[in-house]
């Protein structure tokens, strides 16, 4: 039998959220950085000191954690990460949190997998048999659930639509591709590109709003509502990449509903989602009932899935 109480941890490129579900609710929650030094040791001592925070059991019966990157079918190595600094080779991410938190079982798995889930449970696709969610921040992530179960594919890979080649010999991506929907949609990616063009001397809001640190999405929101031409084009551009992906991805599917999240598109709210409905449909050759919805959990949706995700394998 399941425990009534168990862990989701939800790891980003900038945030780790913690929660504590009892009997299905959340009952705690957490917040930290994700460290920018010391690779997957730093995470794993990160995720402690926020899991004692939540001031739930001294030895966890379950954890469920969602990962930016392509996980193991043993549901605790993390085979890569691109969006996490300092990780380049496999990890046993499971196996270190287990012996740092003296948890009985640690279930990971890739965070937009999980928040998908979320969102099909209990969020903006709730009791929706077939849906793609696509989260949209620092970079792209997509997730899958086709007759009300996750899909993870073959090698664990399904629904990566951020590495959907949407113009080939496109910009160069960090995965080593070309031309992949998180060049042009990604934040981090984004980025990059504004301060590439203010080098080339195309003034742009978003550098002076963020000279030494990160672009936000609130950056982006800020310099969109101002009228910043190069954000707008950035921002053309990230809708353009989406719109070809999400046409791709439903003549494959043909599913009725895509839930979009993320840092940016919940930053930049329904006029983003629409734009990037309205981009698909004009790409779709049938006429497809596809909606194209925002998600309704917020921050804590990731953790909620990577929780859901642990206690629905641990039910199995």
């Amino acid at each position: 039998m399941p425990p009534r109480q168990v862990i989701g941890i939800d790891v980003g490129a900038t945030k780790v959220q913690a929660v504590l579900l009892e009997g299905g609710n959340v009952v705690a929650d957490a917040r930290g950085k994700t460290p920018t030094q010391g690779g997957p040791l730093a995470l794993v001592d990160t995720v402690r000191k926020l899991v004692e925070g939540l001031s739930g059991p001294r030895r966890p019966a379950l954890v469920g954690v969602g990962v930016p990157g392509v996980v193991d079918d043993d549901h605790s190595t993390v085979r890569s990460a691109p969006n996490l600094i300092g990780w380049v080779d496999p990890f046993d991410l499971g196996a270190a949190l287990a012996e740092a938190l003296d948890a009985r079982r640690v279930m990971v798995e890739n965070d937009v997998n999980a928040g998908t889930l979320a969102e099909q449970r209990r969020g903006a696709a709730r009791d929706r048999p077939d849906l793609l969610g696509i989260f949209v921040g620092t970079g792209v992530g997509g997730g899958l659930v086709l007759g009300g179960e996750l899909r993870r594919g073959t090698t664990g890979a399904a629904a990566e639509i951020g590495h959907l080649t949407v113009r080939p010999d496109g910009r160069a991506c960090r995965c080593g591709g070309r031309g992949h929907v998180e060049v042009y949609a990604g934040r981090m990616a984004m980025e990059r590109r504004a301060r590439a063009l203010e080098s080339r001397g195309r003034d742009t809001m978003l550098v002076d709003l963020a000279p030494a640190r990160r672009m936000s999405s609130s950056v982006f929101a800020k310099a969109l509502s101002a009228g910043d031409v190069v954000a707008a084009e950035l921002m053309d551009e990230a809708v353009n990449a989406l719109g070809i992906a999400v046409a791709n991805a439903v003549t494959i599917l043909d599913v009725p509903i895509v839930v979009l999240g993320g840092g940016l598109a919940e930053r930049l709210g329904p006029s983003f989602v629409g734009r990037v409905e309205q981009a698909a449909r004009t790409r779709l050759f049938f006429d497809s009932p596809v909606r194209v919805v925002a998600t309704s959990l917020g921050d804590q949706g990731g953790a909620v899935g990577a929780a859901l995700v642990a206690l629905e394998a641990a039910a199995a």
